[in-house]
């Protein structure tokens, strides 16, 4: 899936995939050293023996109580030239900085978002050698071995895609799709490319919440025939505002990406989208 420099993700996102501020919790660090722990089992697969005489098991085991800095800093282990796990960081809100202090075991050679201010201010934080407004720059970079997505969610598919298709491995946030089909083809774009694609559902890499849907499966409360779900959270009020003119220094273009457009809003951007129907769904 090649998309060239200027062109509209839109018109792209649109024709080929609808034919038909956090802490880090033990859970999301599990959520991690599994996503790590398959792709040295991916490398191993390819003839990189990365972790010689070592099984996923075993990684899980003795790393399971450490950092994610420190699982990611074992990378440096790994054979040829990837001594140490490159990545390009895709997002550089609340949720991209906490990922951006989890990985901080690996080389953090890309920051990229469309707002200057936010790319500046994590460029800063990581030491990223490299700042950029457009991912495709990033999946350009053949030496970039995963990237991780922490963008609006409208992003979060086709980022993901691209990324697969450009060999790169992939850390996205949750949700990793806004539809079935959406997330097919991401699992038919990872199974293509051979790339591990962890999505963030911290939730259920944590041993308690395992433990209890292992034993459903055992049949604990006999058949499950309903399930129901509540999630009640204060928000601030996001005001009432006018649409106007991007302010300076964002590409709002690129911040829309593969989405219907909308005129900038002031209370229509940063974190507060998410109280917009009309933003994060990709165009038909």
């Amino acid at each position: 899936m090649v998309v060239k420099p200027g062109e509209s993700f839109r018109l792209r996102y649109g024709v080929l995939l609808h034919a038909g501020p956090q802490n880090v919790t033990p859970a999301l660090k599990a959520a991690y050293v599994d996503f790590v722990s398959q792709l040295y089992l991916l490398r191993s697969v390819a003839g990189e023996n990365p972790m010689p005489n070592h099984t996923r098991r075993a990684f899980l085991k003795t790393t399971a109580a450490a950092t994610t800095a420190a699982v990611w800093a074992g990378s440096t282990g790994a054979a040829g030239a990837n001594e140490q796990l490159v990545l390009g960081m895709i997002g550089c809100g609340g949720r991209g900085g906490a990922l951006a202090e989890s990985f901080s075991g690996a080389k953090v050679a890309y920051v990229c978002d469309p707002d200057e201010g936010r790319l500046a201010a994590m460029k800063k934080a990581t030491g990223a050698p490299s700042a950029v407004t457009d991912l495709r720059r990033i999946l350009d970079d053949k030496s970039v071995d995963a990237v991780i997505i922490a963008t609006p969610e409208h992003w979060h598919a086709p980022a993901a895609i691209l990324a697969c298709d450009a060999g790169k491995h992939v850390y996205v946030e949750k949700p990793c799709s806004h539809n079935v089909r959406e997330g097919r083809l991401l699992v038919e774009a990872a199974r293509r490319n051979q790339r591990v694609v962890q999505h963030g559902t911290q939730c259920r890499s944590d041993p308690f919440i395992a433990g209890a849907i292992q034993m459903l499966h055992e049949g604990v409360i006999g058949d499950v025939l309903v399930a129901k779900a509540w999630d009640i959270q204060c928000r601030a009020n996001i005001g009432h505002c006018a649409p106007s003119d991007p302010p300076p220094g964002v590409d709002y273009d690129m911040w829309v990406g593969p989405a219907e457009f909308v005129p900038f809003q002031a209370n229509r951007f940063h974190y507060t989208w998410h109280w917009w129907n009309d933003v994060p769904q990709p165009a038909p």
